[in-house]
């Protein structure tokens, strides 16, 4: 199992154009539901800070979500949309409780 941590900071006049792009994965992610991928993206309080979490247990060890059209997408000109880039980071869970899957 592999998880990472993504967090960076998008341009103010580009957040909503972000979260837009972040809403067509999540709506790929509802229709495709790939097997052995966990995915959260989360807006941090200043409004323009994100923190993405990636779980990937497949047999392969292959990320479902680069894949993606929606995430091709997404991803294709971040650079361009950060004010600071993205900073990926390897992570092991200690501990894990889900409530449900639904966002606030």
């Amino acid at each position: 199992m592999k998880r990472v941590v993504v967090r960076y900071k998008v341009k103010a006049d580009r957040l909503e154009e972000h979260e837009d792009l972040i809403r067509k994965v999540f709506a790929e992610l509802a229709t495709m539901r790939p097997t052995g991928l966990a995915y959260h993206a989360l807006k941090l309080e200043d409004g323009v800070s994100f923190v993405h979490v990636a779980t990937v247990s497949t047999a392969d060890g292959q990320n479902p979500l680069i894949a993606l059209p929606a995430f091709k997408a997404f991803v294709a000109n971040i650079a361009d949309r950060c004010e600071e880039r993205a900073v990926n980071s390897p992570a092991t869970a200690i501990g894990a409780y889900r409530a449900d899957d639904a966002p606030a």
